[in-house]
């Protein structure tokens, strides 16, 4: 069945797609998911503690929290969404991200290591952030003053878990990998000559790359089709529907987060074992069905659509059918997305609250 793209307001669902694979271009702060038992062979404790760092910690000078607006079609035809996080010197800005993408940044896991109640990553609870960070304090610090910040804020308590998940292992097909290698990244611009500036005065630095996502909207005249280009700090995605569904291509992306990416698509975390390094060209096409099904399940509203709960499942093709588009899409990569049984570290949220504190 073909869907009005105008009808359904795909616009809205191409947003939250893009809002979606910010993670791509290093918007969030991550690392590999921890799989197995610590250190003695048994899960990890189940103690619930205060979601703080300890005393003497870093923390924010100043941040406030506001609500955050869905970006209108203007917003999105003219790449003017405020979405993903830039981080520099002086300060943190964050803009429309649910409080589990912010638990994901605090504690560093993956989206399927939180668990906790669904309105948590609801499209229509979307936050935008903007911190002073202290003096000294870098982005290796922002991780320790977010987890502050949200126990301050949201009253946020959790606690850390190891259970057995059904997960989808990434690995490399029979044939061997089918993808291209990212070229490298061009030299650094060369840091300002000394010698130029006037005596007692500081040579001027070079201006930081912008951190933020620059995203460029175009449309038929009649909505039916379109591309958004997005340009990010690690690479440029490309990204173009239609009737038919969605095609998107990533000039460099990493293994892991390419796992991470096609976990969105799926029924089940979705876990690197590839063993392949460094970056890669990668091309993935998602059926339009899989596009409504995932986007109704991150709380897009779809009219004539039946609102998705907690436990409503994600696109039918990937519960077991191999032949889906999302399976043939990684497959057409010479990799293969295989079902199996591992342990999974997961953050469990104990409490929050859904209006933080005010300011």
């Amino acid at each position: 069945m073909k869907h009005n793209i105008l009808e359904i307001k795909l616009p809205l669902v191409f947003a939250s797609f893009l809002i979606l694979t910010t993670a791509a271009f290093g918007q969030t702060i991550a690392v590999p998911v921890t799989i197995g038992p610590d250190a003695d062979g048994k899960p990890a404790a189940a103690a619930s503690v205060a979601a703080k760092p300890p005393a003497g910690g870093w923390a924010f000078e100043v941040a406030t929290i506001k609500p955050a607006k869905m970006p209108s079609q203007a917003d999105m035809m003219n790449g003017k969404m405020h979405m993903g996080m830039k981080t520099d010197a002086a300060r943190v800005d964050i803009g429309f991200m649910s409080l589990k993408d912010l638990i994901g940044i605090a504690y560093k896991v993956k989206d399927y290591q939180i668990s906790g109640p669904d309105w948590m990553g609801a499209m229509d609870e979307r936050f935008d952030v903007l911190a002073k960070m202290p003096e000294g304090a870098t982005k290796d610090q922002v991780p320790e003053m977010l987890q502050a910040l949200l126990a301050e804020r949201f009253k946020l308590t959790i606690h850390h878990d190891t259970k057995e998940r059904s997960v989808y292992a990434l690995v490399v097909g029979k044939g061997g990998s089918k993808m291209k290698e990212s070229p490298p990244d061009p030299p650094a611009p060369a840091a300002p000559d000394k010698s130029d500036a006037a005596p007692g005065e500081p040579a001027e630095a070079a201006p930081a790359a912008d951190a933020n996502p620059q995203v460029k909207v175009q449309r038929s005249a009649d909505g039916s089709s379109g591309t958004a280009t997005m340009h990010g700090p690690e690479g440029n995605m490309k990204m173009s529907y239609s009737t038919a569904g969605m095609h998107m291509e990533i000039e460099k992306m990493t293994m892991a987060k390419f796992a991470e990416a096609v976990s969105r698509f799926v029924d089940r975390p979705v876990v690197d074992m590839t063993e392949l390094k460094g970056n890669y060209q990668v091309a993935l096409d998602i059926s339009m069905e899989d596009v409504m099904n995932v986007a109704r399940k991150s709380g897009v509203a779809i009219p004539g659509a039946a609102p998705a709960s907690g436990d409503a499942p994600l696109p039918s093709d990937a519960v077991s059918d191999p032949t889906g588009s999302v399976f043939k899409s990684v497959q057409q990569l010479g990799l293969k997305l295989e079902p199996r049984k591992t342990l999974l570290d997961l953050i469990v949220v104990d409490h929050a609250e859904k209006t933080p504190t005010e300011n």
